[in-house]
């Protein structure tokens, strides 16, 4: 799919289908429209008053033109009276579905300039767009056969080629991470997955090292390793690292859990827990691994680490057992109440490891807690952090690409409840409060560096065709992620 950005406006552009994107103040037709409407026989007036078009966030209609008409489909998108740079992605990712469900090779896309900003207007139009139409068909046996959309125009936003680059660059790491999550365990494993990073690495100029079983052990990595130990297949310890061609201006480092399929343990999922989706537990490596092949390309002059501690929570003679003691590399022990709250434990040691790289500030991101998903809902990430400066960041990063974080208290007190009798702390605390009980469990092991952490159990994954996320894996937070390394 091409897309250009064009000097042309809606009333004279001539393709397959035309998709205006209206706030609710336009559905009067002055001005341009009036003339767009004449010129089109009164079908956009038409379509308005059949469908009751309101020009709401939400509303859509699409109909056929009269013959002879330079424009075969119109396509109408309400923005509301909304603000929300977000709303026009989705308004672009629908105008993408009704498009490719009405057979338009090529589309004009034609939008008001958010905020006077072309360059921010381009670039979420394409994110819409792109994301909206991204279909991962790898494991079917028949590709779709409908009509594909071809071109995009941007109508009257020329000059805004590099918004463009940026805007695919960016979703090109979106669309890795959602293919990485949607993977099944028999394709994705901790083998194949390093596997991705190298390539990732070797096409794009990033520093890779993996650490093997031997060099964790070296290392000390005893949680890490107690989750991996069940698996016939050996774990791997990731680490890239993009730097910029002169001095960076800061240090970061992301930080992704990485278990490539959560059985539970001898503590094991049920039927009917979901414990056939558990190939999206490594949607923080997932959304780590996007981040990095976006900011290859963006190439900022900022120098990133990107780490994942990567295994299978598997079962067998050698798995870990509830009740036993293990030694993370920080030299802080834990108690195994729980062989299902697996990924703290991997998170413990790469903490531990981001910890001593000496940078500015640091990012784990993990599929962490069912808790998480009853506190916040189907959409929205938790965020925990002891430094405001770091939350601010990345609240900020989040407004600007629309993926939604929501603050959560680290209430100290409560990791009462994780302190353990034979060890330093147990793994998992009371059931009340069980996402905030998590994040108080990796604070453990970060010593100095100002730290994030984001429970994205819930927004990995979608159910239903939402916005620019269609029914997978969203790819969620790696637009998050890129924001928060740009800004």
């Amino acid at each position: 799919m091409k897309f250009n950005a064009i000097a042309t406006s809606a009333l004279d552009w001539a393709g397959d289908g035309l998709a205006l994107m209206l706030p609710e103040r336009d559905v009067a037709l002055s001005g341009n429209l009036a003339k767009l409407d004449e010129k089109l026989s009164g079908t956009l007036s038409e379509l308005i008053e059949e469908t009751q078009f309101e020009g709401k966030v939400g509303n859509s209609a699409a109909t056929r033109v009269g013959g002879g008409s330079s424009v075969r489909k119109l396509i109408i998108v309400g923005l509301g009276e909304s603000t929300s740079l977000d709303d026009w992605r989705r308004a672009s990712a629908t105008s993408a579905r009704l498009a490719k469900q009405h057979n338009c090779k090529t589309v004009g896309l034609a939008a008001p300039v958010w905020n006077d900003d072309s360059a921010t207007t381009a670039q979420a139009l394409v994110e819409g767009f792109e994301l909206a139409l991204h279909q991962d068909q790898r494991f079917k046996s028949e590709e779709d056969k409908t009509t594909q959309v071809q071109t995009v125009n941007l109508l009257g936003l020329e000059g805004q080629d590099a918004a463009i680059e940026t805007a695919l660059k960016i979703c090109s790491g979106v669309i890795l991470a959602r293919e990485l999550v949607a993977a099944p365990a028999n394709s994705i494993n901790p083998l194949t997955l390093t596997e991705t990073a190298q390539a990732i690495a070797n096409e794009y100029g990033l520093e890779f090292t993996v650490l093997e079983k031997e060099d964790c052990q070296k290392r000390g990595m005893g949680a890490f390793l107690a989750v991996a130990q069940a698996s016939d297949i050996p774990p791997k310890f990731v680490h890239m690292v993009y730097k910029p061609k002169g001095k960076p201006r800061k240090k970061l480092a992301i930080v992704g859990k990485g278990l490539t399929f959560d059985s539970g343990g001898l503590n094991l999922k049920p039927s009917g827990s979901g414990i056939e989706t558990m190939k999206i537990d490594m949607g923080g490596a997932g959304a780590t691994f996007g981040a990095a092949k976006a900011i290859a390309q963006l190439k900022p002059d900022v120098e990133v680490h990107f780490i994942s501690a990567i295994c299978e929570n598997m079962i067998s003679g050698r798995a870990m057992h509830p009740g036993d003691i293990l030694t993370a590399s920080n030299g802080k022990t834990i108690e195994v109440n729980n062989t299902d709250a697996e990924g703290r434990l991997t998170l413990a040691d790469a903490l531990v490891y981001a910890d001593k790289l000496g940078v500015d500030a640091m990012v784990d991101l993990a599929t962490l807690t069912g808790a998480c998903v009853v506190a916040l809902g189907d959409t929205i990430a938790g965020l925990w952090s002891p430094d405001d400066t770091v939350a601010d960041a990345f609240l900020a990063a989040s407004q600007a690409s629309g993926e939604k974080l929501w603050r959560m208290p680290l209430e100290e007190p409560y990791f009462e409840v994780m302190k353990s009798v034979h060890a330093d702390m147990k793994n998992t605390g009371s059931r009340a409060g069980g996402s905030i009980t998590a994040a108080l469990f990796l604070k453990q092991f970060v010593d100095k560096t100002p730290w994030a952490h984001l429970d994205i159990a819930a927004p990995v994954w979608t159910d239903k065709d939402n916005g620019y996320n269609s029914t997978g894996a969203t790819g969620f937070p790696v637009r998050t992620l890129v924001n928060w390394v740009l800004s």
